[in-house]
């Protein structure tokens, strides 16, 4: 994995003028390290939008400090919180929660929008047809389905696979953070419009989201077309397979420099 650089500090010339020209400042005696995320003149940084942060601490400072599982060191951890606890009421319905997939040390993952039907019953994501289309388009381009992590939005699967709601979104998002946070992926593959909306904070169409690269806290992510909508939609599978080959150019270059 690839640690971003921190910013250089800034170095101060102690000799360039004697003490005795320089009133000493005893209003302030607080150390650098007890004013964390704050600038050089003292303003609060959100840890989020610090660039000098690693991305999965700028991805972790996202969720709630009171979440249970903020503190949590494996995805284990996590995984048996979310299922012994509720957050919103689709999780008293669920069969199994349906956490992730893969490999917990993956540069690559890649998330959709929640569990369906098969989803709720095996526990694991993308295991209907979409998940076998999703597992051909990885072969395509030399992957295999245990080299990359897989989840979703939500984990547990709204009625009858309706959108999901705000209020849901709420409450599962900052598992995601969690996941992201200690899997420390070099890229991020979104799945359809409301992964790709949710985790950059639009509402744009697919098509304005896709064939480009996106900054989500300082970790490349790109968005392509969920694999059940090519099962709707033929037309799109040309454009999905030009954002796939372009994903892993691009995730080649990031691993090689690693």
């Amino acid at each position: 994995m690839r640690t971003p650089e921190a910013s250089p500090t800034m170095a101060l010339d102690t000799d360039s003028a004697s003490s005795s020209s320089i009133p000493e400042d005893t209003s302030d005696t607080t150390s650098d390290d007890s004013m964390p995320n704050r600038d050089l003149f003292g303003n609060q940084v959100n840890p989020a939008e610090d660039p000098s942060l690693p991305p999965w601490e700028r991805v972790e400072s996202l969720i709630p400090d009171d979440a249970p599982y903020k503190d949590a060191e494996t995805l284990a951890e996590v995984e048996s919180y979310l299922a012994n606890n509720v957050l919103v009421p689709i999780d008293e319905d669920r069969e199994n929660p349906v956490f992730g997939v893969g490999d917990p040390e993956a540069d690559l993952i890649i998330i959709g929008e929640a569990p369906g039907r098969n989803e709720d019953e095996e526990g694991e994501p993308f295991v209907g047809r979409a998940g076998q289309l999703l597992d051909k388009i990885l072969d395509a381009i030399n992957f295999e389905r245990e080299d990359v992590y897989i989840t979703n939005i939500l984990k547990s699967r709204p009625p009858r696979n309706r959108n999901p709601k705000s209020e849901e979104v709420d409450a599962h998002l900052p598992v995601l953070y969690k996941q992201i946070g200690l899997i420390r992926p070099e890229i991020i593959l979104t799945v359809g419009k409301v992964a790709g909306n949710t985790l950059l904070d639009r509402s744009s169409s697919l098509s304005n989201l896709r064939d480009q690269e996106h900054d989500f806290y300082g970790i490349p992510l790109m968005a392509t077309y969920h694999p059940a909508a090519l099962l709707r939609n033929s037309q799109w599978k040309r454009p999905t397979w030009e954002d796939v080959k372009l994903l892993r150019t691009r995730y080649d270059q990031l691993t090689d420099e690693t």
